[in-house]
């Protein structure tokens, strides 16, 4: 078999979304900061196009990519690269990328917990996981700190009218809107009007609110929609579903971590939620996530809270990723069947 580049991948998925993870076959992109490499790899975006378009990829899938940390406390680091956005950080990603690193053999694994420092693009996430027999069996990620943005306020939304929404970060940068108050109870025929809907609300908001990360000036834009359920309380805290619609329309499988946190952070700021106390959320296709806040933080002028995601992840095999020489697609292709507009 010929190829002209063969990418080594070690796929897995987090309680149902993708996170593939690159393992070898690609040399760690320029920049002296991992900002500054996932800006190169967002810019370039030929890695992203091979990867992530048509034939090897698809709007479903994420794909991360290993390389070398460069803070002196971090195990490993990985950019992220999701269907329209190279994020700073991302839940599932990340535990996709413990649950790669750790059964794949390529940290070594302590039984019967393995502890490792990842850093992500935004920064520094501490990992435990509880290890049995060779498998990573439930990942606990200490997220970057996560802030409330705007809270409570009116969006004009075409063909919808004006909603009520909130802004957060978690990671990544939400409109939080409420599923009930639309119409939607998040079950999975729902899926496409979901996916579709969110990309419309995500537009308006970045239209009309924008956002602002403090520390961050380069992240300045509202990425996903967050279709929030109703809250009931648990003997710990809270429980609620979720469905988090991701550009260029698609749902999110797992409950989303950067979105869990989020969303803890809004009840924090909102006074319902107390360090210490946990969210149980649930997918559209009935995976979960836990939340915690682990403590209260700061994030410039910003009350912030540091959220701990706990989830559990599989792989689903290996790949090679080759392109032909004579191949007339090199960088993929994308329809609108599928990819939206």
């Amino acid at each position: 078999m010929r190829s002209h580049k063969t990418i080594h991948v070690i796929s897995a998925h987090a309680e149902g979304e993708v996170g593939d993870v690159i393992v070898g076959g690609v040399l760690p992109p320029p920049g002296d900061t991992l900002w500054e490499q996932r800006s190169f790899i967002a810019e370039d975006q030929v890695l992203r196009n091979f990867v992530l378009n048509e034939p090897r990829g698809g709007v479903f899938r994420h794909v991360n990519l290993l390389v070398p940390p460069k803070h002196p406390d971090a195990d490993a680091a990985f950019i992220i690269m999701e269907p329209e956005d190279t994020p700073p950080m991302s839940g599932s990603n990340s535990i996709c990328v413990s649950t790669v690193l750790l059964d794949g053999g390529i940290i070594p694994m302590q039984e019967p917990e393995t502890h490792l420092t990842l850093e992500a693009p935004g920064g520094l996430v501490r990992v435990r996981a509880e290890c049995h027999n060779g498998k990573a069996e439930r990942i606990f990620v200490q997220n970057v700190a996560s802030f409330a943005g705007q809270i409570s306020v009116p969006l004009d939304v075409p063909g919808l009218g004006t909603i009520t929404v909130d802004t957060a970060y978690g990671g990544d940068s939400f409109v939080v809107v409420d599923a009930k108050a639309l119409g939607f109870d998040i079950v999975e025929h729902e899926a496409k009007e979901l996916a579709r809907l969110g990309v419309v609300i995500t537009n308006a908001a970045n239209e009309q609110l924008g956002f602002t990360h403090p520390e961050n000036p380069d992240w300045k834009h509202i990425s996903f929609c967050a279709f929030c359920g109703p809250i009931s309380e648990t003997a710990t805290g809270f429980a609620g579903k979720s469905a988090v619609a991701i550009q260029p329309g698609k749902i999110d499988r797992s409950p989303t971590g950067t979105a869990v946190s989020a969303r803890m952070a809004l009840m924090a700021a909102k006074g319902q939620m107390q360090v210490g106390q946990t969210f149980e959320a649930t997918s559209i296709i009935g995976s979960r996530f836990t939340g915690k806040i682990i403590e209260p933080a700061q994030v410039g002028d910003r009350a912030a809270i540091i959220p701990e995601i706990i989830g559990r992840g599989w792989i689903t095999g290996t790949h090679q990723h080759m392109l032909d020489p004579d191949d007339p697609w090199p960088g993929g292709y994308r329809l609108s069947d599928t990819w939206g507009a």
